[in-house]
């Protein structure tokens, strides 16, 4: 077992993220992952801004792609951190590892958020009031790494699915659906071409 910070367990272990590897990785690649699941561990296991920090370079940048919420440099991104991600996670989120990809400087992870809506979540849903639904999306981050830290993450999810999860698209009349964006990248033998058959009928 590898030893982290607290000299309990490894990040990845404290946050209950168990992933089926899909490739064999070099010594520098299992460095960018294990620095990743410091980084995660930091933001939803300690929820400590100050040492998620310490895992990126000075000018780091975050982007959260259907929102556009993050930041640019430390100062911004401890002040993200601190008053928005971190304070404003629902405490019931859990995060389903779905699969980790690592290049030489670069990894994608791709993952299910579920979540109750149940605080003010600015970071996704700005100045959206809680509405009490529960939520399941897929979500993918790329990271990219430059000297040993982070440089940059870009967050993706599908924002529709989230939106209709939380009653404000109506997905009977819209092309766009609920949960079962998440369910299927679960059990890929979910049907597929439901919205297709929906209209062909119109």
């Amino acid at each position: 077992m590898q030893a982290s910070l607290a000299g309990v367990c490894s990040p990845r272990e404290m946050m209950g993220l168990q992933y089926i590897p899909l490739q064999k990785l070099t010594a520098e690649q299992q460095q960018l992952s294990d620095l990743w699941d410091e980084h995660l561990m930091n933001e939803f296991a300690t929820k400590d801004a100050s040492s998620a920090l310490t895992t990126m370079v000075d000018d780091a940048q975050v982007n959260h792609v259907p929102v556009l919420t993050g930041g640019v440099g430390r100062e911004q991104l401890k002040h993200f951190y601190s008053k928005y991600f971190i304070p404003q996670m629902p405490s019931d989120t859990q995060t389903v590892p779905v699969s980790r990809t690592v290049g030489s400087d670069r990894l994608v992870d791709e993952m299910i958020v579920r979540f109750t809506h149940d605080i003010a979540m600015d970071w996704m849903l700005p100045g959206l009031a809680p509405t009490g639904k529960y939520v399941e999306v897929a979500l993918a981050v790329i990271v990219q790494f430059r000297e040993g830290k982070m440089f940059s993450e870009r967050i993706y999810w599908d924002q529709a699915s989230v939106l209709v999860q939380l009653g404000l698209l109506d997905d009977s009349t819209l092309p766009a659906v609920g949960s079962a964006t998440a369910h299927k990248v679960l059990d890929p033998s979910l049907p597929s071409n439901e919205l297709m058959k929906r209209a062909s009928v119109r």
